[in-house]
C-alpha cells in the first residue's frame, strides 16, 4: 500500500441523520462541516478558529466559532474536487450577540481565488441559510475546486460569528439519461490479467477449497504473491519473514510458495511474483525463478523486483533506502541473473506517476531530454538510471490507491476513476522520455488496486467500495494497462479506523479482503463484501481475450462500458453513482442488433440491506428483459452496478 493520487470528498448528510446514514439512507447533499469537518476536508485558516463550539448550534452538537481581524478569512480545503456534480455551496451563519458582520465568500481552483460573492449583513442572535450557486463563485463544472474562504471586507475586526451544516448540493438526475454504444469501435482485447487478486503469505487457510471457492466464485484470472510489503521481508526457500523494517530474524509464515502454487495450479490463474528487494539478493530471486519454473516447471511469467521501494513504509537495508539510483543499478543485476536461469520470463520495475513524487534524494537529478527539466522524483531517476545502464524492464508496476485513511468520502472515491485515463497517459509518457524508442517496448501493469491506502474503514466493507470496483474496471479496461490486482483476498475485520456517519454503509467496521477471517478461529471466511459480488457481477461482463467496445454516457454519476463477448454477444455494464436517485436511461446500440430476449444482473442497496437484514438474498440478482433493441429503455436503481447481456438474433 502507498499514498494515495488525491483525498476523496464523500456522500454528505446532516448530522441530524447519523443514525440513518449508519444503515445506508442517503441525501444529495454533501457535507463539508457538520459536528466536525468531514471527507477530507481542512482548516487551513490564520483566524481564530474553534472548530466545535458547543452554543450556539444549528443542529447535532457543535458548530464552528469564527473570530476575524482585518481582511482575515475562514479559509476550508481540499485536494481537487470535480463540481461537475454540485450545484451550489450552503451554509448556515449566525451573527452572534451583536450581528452586522459583513462578509464575502470566495471559491478557489487550484488554490487561486476567483471573483468574491459578498453576502448581506449578519443578523444578531439567529441562524440564516445562505444559498451560492457554483456558478456565483466561479467554478461551476470545473474538475479543480480546492477549497473556499469567507472574508472579513471592511479591514475591521469583527465579533465573532459561527457557521453550521456547510454543503455542497448535488444535481438533481436528468430526466433521461442518454447511453450510447458502438460496438463495432473496438478500443482494446481485455487480458486475463485485468481480473486478479492480491494474496499474502500470512492467510492459514489459503491453501484449501474455500479458497478455490472464493476464486472461482469471482472469476479471478490473475494472482500475486507474496503479498505487497511483506515481499521486501519475505524468504521463499524458508518460507520466513525478517520483522518489518529490520534486515534480520526470521518469522514463520502462514502460506509458503508451494501453497500458493498448488492454488494457481487449481484455479488457472496467471501470475505475479515479487521477489524480495528490501532485504534480499538477486541470487535469491534467481533462484525462485529456477525452483519455480525449471523444477516445478510452473512457467510463471511475471516477476516484480520488490513493492513500493519508493515509500518509507517498505523494508530497505540499502545504504541509500528508497533510493531510486540503488534500486536501479540494482534492478540491473536482478534482471540479468533471474534472465539467465529462464530467458522467458518478464521482469518488472517499480514505478510511480509525477516527475517529482518521492524525491528522496536530490544528488543524482534526471534532465527529461524533450523537457530539458531536471528531476529528483523516484520515476525519472530510475528510468534514466536503466537507460544509462543499457537495461529496459520488461513491464513497470503501478500501485492506486485513491485516498488518505481517515479522510474516505464516497462521492470522490466514485468519481476518481477516470484519473486512470491520466495515470497510463503520464507514466507512458516517463517511459518515452527517458527511455527513448526502447521505452515503447515496456508493458503498464497495475499491481495493486483499492480505495484506501492504509488503515481501512467501513468504506472499504460498504456497497460504494463495490460501485468504486466496478467503475474502475470498466476504466482501466479503456487504458493501456494490462492488469489490475485488486487488493486483496481475505484480512481480519479492523474496527478501529474511520467509520464516520457521513460515509455510507452499515458495517461498522473496515476489511481489504473480498472476503474476512476470524484468526482466533481460521475454519473459512465468515463474510462476503460487495467488492466479492461485483466481481462475480464481472464475470457476466467481460473475461480476458473479450474485445472492449467504445460506450458513451451523458452523466457524470452515471457510468457505461461495453464489451464484445468471444460468444457474439454484447455486454453492457452500468454502474449509478447517485445514492438517492435511480436513472432512467435510453440505451442506443450501433453496429450490434440484439434479441430482444436480454438477462440482467445487478448487484446494489437492496442486496447489501438483505446481508444486514437476512431478509433475501445478498447475492447479484438475475432478471431480464424482453425488449431489447437498437434503442430501448432502461431503468437502473440507485446506488447499483448491472450487466446487461445482449445476445445476437436467434436463430430457428
Amino acid at each position: 500500500m502507498r499514498r494515495p493520487l488525491i483525498a476523496a470528498f464523500g456522500i454528505l448528510l446532516l448530522s441530524a441523520a447519523a443514525t440513518a446514514r449508519q444503515t445506508g439512507v442517503t441525501t444529495a447533499e454533501q457535507l463539508v462541516y457538520g459536528d466536525s469537518l468531514a471527507n477530507g476536508w481542512r482548516d487551513v485558516s490564520l483566524a481564530n478558529v474553534t472548530s466545535e463550539a458547543t452554543a450556539p448550534v444549528r443542529s447535532g452538537t457543535s458548530s464552528l466559532s469564527v473570530r476575524l481581524d482585518a481582511f482575515q478569512s475562514l479559509s476550508l480545503r481540499h485536494d481537487p474536487i470535480d463540481a461537475s456534480i454540485y450545484t451550489s455551496l450552503t451554509f448556515w451563519i449566525h451573527g452572534g450577540s451583536g450581528g452586522g458582520q459583513r462578509l464575502r465568500v470566495i471559491a478557489t481552483l487550484d488554490n487561486t481565488s476567483q471573483p468574491p460573492v459578498t453576502i448581506a449583513p449578519l443578523a444578531a442572535n439567529t441562524w440564516q441559510q445562505v444559498t451560492l450557486p457554483l456558478s456565483s463563485l466561479g467554478v461551476a463544472g470545473k474538475p479543480n475546486v480546492t477549497g473556499f474562504r469567507i472574508q472579513e471586507t471592511t479591514g475591521a475586526t469583527l465579533p465573532v460569528f459561527y457557521l453550521d451544516d456547510i454543503n455542497l448540493t448535488m444535481a438533481p438526475p436528468p430526466a433521461m439519461t442518454q447511453l450510447s454504444v458502438d460496438a463495432g469501435v473496438i478500443l482494446r482485447t481485455a487480458n486475463a490479467r485485468h481480473f486478479g487478486m492480491h494474496t499474502a503469505t500470512w492467510d492459514p487457510i489459503f491453501d484449501s477449497d474455500a479458497t478455490v471457492s472464493v476464486l472461482q466464485d469471482t472469476g479471478i484470472q490473475a494472482l500475486r504473491f507474496p503479498g505487497g510489503s511483506g515481499a521486501n521481508d519475505y524468504h521463499w526457500e524458508s518460507n520466513t519473514s525478517v520483522p518489518r523494517g529490520a534486515c534480520t530474524g526470521a518469522i514463520t509464515q502462514r502460506t509458503s510458495f508451494d501453497m500458493f502454487a498448488r492454488i494457481a495450479v487449481r484455479t488457472g490463474a496467471q501470475v505475479f511474483l515479487i521477489v524480495n528487494y528490501g532485504s534480499g539478493t538477486p541470487s535469491e530471486a534467481a533462484e525462485w525463478v529456477r525452483y519455480a519454473n525449471l523444477t516445478q516447471r510452473l512457467d510463471v511469467r511475471y516477476w516484480e523486483v520488490g513493492n513500493e521501494n519508493y515509500g518509507a513504509w517498505e523494508t530497505d537495508c540499502n545504504d541509500r533506502p528508497h533510493d531510486p539510483f540503488t534500486y536501479a543499478t540494482r534492478f540491473r543485476e536482478y534482471f540479468l541473473q533471474m534472465k539467465a536461469v529462464d530467458p522467458a520470463i518478464k521482469v518488472g520495475a517499480v514505478v510511480e506517476i509525477g516527475e517529482d513524487s518521492y524525491a528522496t534524494y536530490t544528488d543524482r537529478p534526471a534532465t527529461n531530454p524533450r523537457t530539458g527539466l531536471r528531476h529528483n522524483g523516484w520515476t525519472p531517476v530510475l528510468l534514466a538510471t536503466l537507460n544509462s545502464l543499457g537495461v529496459t524492464p520488461d513491464f513497470v508496476s503501478y500501485h492506486r490507491y485513491v485516498q488518505f485513511p481517515g479522510r474516505e468520502s464516497d462521492a470522490d472515491l466514485l468519481q476518481s476513476s477516470s484519473a486512470w485515463a491520466n495515470d497510463a497517459a503520464d507514466l507512458r509518457q516517463q517511459l518515452t522520455d527517458y527511455l527513448g524508442p526502447a521505452g515503447a517496448s515496456v508493458e503498464l501493469v497495475s499491481t495493486e488496486h483499492n480505495s484506501v491506502s492504509s488503515r481501512p474503514g467501513k468504506q472499504t466493507t460498504s456497497l460504494v467500495n463495490g460501485l468504486f470496483l466496478a467503475d474502475s474496471m470498466g476504466q482501466v479496461l479503456q487504458t493501456e494497462f494490462n492488469s489490475v490486482i485488486w487488493h486483496n483476498l481475505r484480512q481480519a475485520r479492523e474496527t478501529i479506523h474511520n467509520n464516520a456517519s457521513w460515509l455510507y454503509g452499515w458495517r461498522q467496521y473496515g476489511n481489504y479482503g473480498v472476503v474476512s477471517i476470524d484468526f482466533a478461529n481460521p475454519t473459512g471466511h465468515s463474510d462476503q463484501y460487495p467488492a466479492f459480488y461485483v466481481m462475480k457481477l464481472l464475470r457476466h461482463f467481460a473475461r480476458g481475450g473479450d474485445a472492449i467496445v467504445r460506450a458513451t454516457s451523458d452523466s457524470r454519476l452515471l457510468s457505461v462500458y461495453a464489451a464484445r463477448r468471444a460468444d457474439g454477444s454484447v455486454a453492457l455494464l452500468a454502474v449509478n453513482k447517485n445514492a438517492a436517485h435511480p436513472a432512467r436511461s435510453t440505451i442506443t446500440l450501433n453496429g450490434f442488433t440484439p434479441d430482444a430476449y436480454a438477462p440482467v444482473y445487478s448487484y446494489g442497496k437492496e442486496e447489501d440491506d438483505a446481508a444486514r437484514t437476512g431478509a433475501g438474498s445478498p447475492d447479484l440478482t438475475s432478471a431480464s428483459i424482453s425488449d431489447a433493441g437498437s434503442r430501448f429503455t432502461y431503468t437502473f436503481p440507485a446506488y447499483s452496478a448491472t450487466v446487461i447481456v445482449l445476445r445476437p438474433p436467434s436463430t430457428p
